[in-house]
């Protein structure tokens, strides 16, 4: 036998149900400009029909529906876009950075302009075409030395300057590491906290949308994978329970959070501020202070935003200063600048100087003025010569010479035209040109991947705005549909009433 009053709690379940319907749409509507906000929806079903099954269960023609309630509430995520999303995240972060590193590079080169070295070669070539007309002229040798020394301070800027970004490009590499070590850490501890509210039959949403935004940031840093694990307990089956989280590698991933627990990384061969001391080795993973596993450079994936700044900054590859873009170029200035150096000083040391005394090496090694271990940060002109622009050997040194000719100095002004063994037998204008155009190469494909990873990323991201973000059009649709439904379900308790008040307060009463 089925309750009298038994409408009116079917009905009272449709306003309470109804009720937290408006509110979740109130909800998702205050968080409409909320960064990382899944909209969210109450999964409403229907109530046990009556009678219930069972062996007492008395005979009627088919249930009765008692009404409605709230099953969940549930964020509406897609997990396959969300992993696109992070993949071309990933990608987007190594281009960036590398289009990034490679601009500042260009910076730096200036190339072509009236300041660059190329400008500063011309102009000294020229100087000595000008002294091999002119070869007695004091202020024509003065010009030769400036030159020289406008060389030779190009070189110098260039490496420092190109040093010094190599230098932050490491200390980067080190924030990355601090920043990726803080993302894991907040990963464990959602998982530790998603693991104490599912069990008890909740679904804490806000939780969740907090720790996808650290996987979305994390991915740009490292290639990553994902999988879940239920968290047991009364939780709801649409529960995702806590996130395990691996790196992706050549070889096998490694997992760095587990449940509430996650690994540290560790850059190999560190400072005390946990910068890498030279070319990168790899890194090492730390449970608290103990060492667990590594991951050298070699095998970590083409992607990433951290394994550009490694590509960047440079990596052990048994070379001297490793390789990488910016040891890369350190390597290709020292080799023009030493050739360069031994080439010119070839033909200076053939030759005269004002006084008929043979002529001193014009570039050398400012460290111990020697023409050993001549690199492009430490090229200078000989102090001597500086000091003594006579000394400039702008004449031959055949017997019977008469001193003070040009005929040297135009030996020195051809030199531009030698073609060096150590510079794949080409001019040093040639092989500097070689190496901006490459570097130009490498800039526009950077920019042109980064542009291309930007679409995709942005095409992904649309869908999956789509899907998880707020309409405020649609939640206005649904706020009027709930609303209705609350209106309706309190009517149908107005009509419930006024049927009970006329069973209890109409009927028996006789003789009127």
């Amino acid at each position: 036998m089925r309750s009298t009053f038994m409408g009116l709690e079917t009905n009272k379940r449709g306003l309470f149900t109804q009720q937290s319907g408006l509110y979740t749409t109130g909800h998702n509507i205050s968080n409409a400009n909320t960064l990382g906000y899944s909209r969210q929806r109450v999964n409403m079903q229907a109530t046990a029909g009556f009678p219930g099954v069972g062996l007492n269960t008395p005979t009627m023609p088919g249930f009765l529906g008692t009404g409605v309630e709230a099953g969940s509430i549930q964020r509406i995520r897609d997990s396959f876009v969300d992993q696109q999303f992070r993949q071309e995240s990933n990608k987007l972060g190594y281009w960036e950075s590398r289009s990034k590193a490679i601009s500042q590079m260009e910076d730096v080169l200036a190339e072509p302009s009236a300041y660059g070295l190329q400008q500063s070669l011309s102009e000294f070539w020229s100087s000595l075409q000008t002294l091999a007309a002119n070869p007695e002229n004091g202020g024509a040798r003065a010009v030769v030395v400036q030159r020289g020394e406008a060389v030779a301070d190009s070189f110098n800027y260039m490496h420092k300057s190109l040093s010094e970004i190599q230098t932050n490009l490491g200390k980067e590499i080190g924030v990355s590491t601090k920043d990726i070590n803080s993302m894991l850490e907040q990963i464990a501890e959602l998982n530790r906290q998603i693991a104490e509210v599912e069990p008890n039959g909740y679904m804490p949403n806000d939780l969740y949308d907090a720790r996808d935004m650290l996987l979305d940031e994390l991915s740009t840093y490292v290639p990553i994978e994902t999988s879940y694990e239920k968290s047991g307990g009364r939780a709801l089956a649409i529960a995702e329970g806590t996130v395990t989280v691996k790196i992706k590698t050549d070889g096998a991933p490694i997992t760095v959070v587990t449940g509430k627990s996650a690994l540290k990384l560790a850059v190999e061969d560190a400072d005390v501020d946990g910068n890498p001391t030279g070319p990168m080795t790899g890194f090492k993973f730390l449970d608290g202070t103990t060492e667990v596993g590594s991951l050298e450079v070699a095998n970590m994936q083409t992607s990433g935003k951290l394994k550009s700044l490694i590509d960047s900054f440079g990596y052990d590859n048994g070379t001297v200063n490793g390789k990488g873009l910016y040891p890369d170029m350190l390597a290709e200035l020292d080799k023009m600048a030493r050739e360069f150096a031994i080439a010119f000083n070839d033909v200076h040391k053939d030759g005269t100087d004002l006084e008929g005394v043979t002529g001193l090496a014009f570039f050398v090694n400012k460290a111990d003025e020697s023409e050993t271990n001549i690199t492009a940060g430490n090229l200078s002109v000989n102090k001597t010569i500086v000091a003594e622009p006579k000394k400039v050997a702008a004449s031959d040194s055949k017997t019977g010479a008469e001193v003070g000719n040009g005929k040297n100095a135009k030996k020195l002004a051809d030199a531009q035209f030698d073609k060096l063994d150590g510079l794949d037998q080409t001019t040093v204008q040639t092989f500097y040109s070689g190496v901006i155009g490459r570097l130009g190469v490498e800039g526009q494909q950077a920019e042109r991947l980064t542009f291309n990873t930007t679409t995709l990323l942005g095409a992904v991201s649309h869908r999956r705005d789509s899907i998880s973000s707020v309409s405020l059009d649609e939640e206005m649709t649904d706020m009027i549909k709930f609303q209705q439904a609350y209106n309706a379900s309190a009517r149908m308790i107005t009509v419930v009433d006024e049927t009970l008040d006329k069973i209890i307060n109409g009927m028996g009463v006789v003789g009127r």
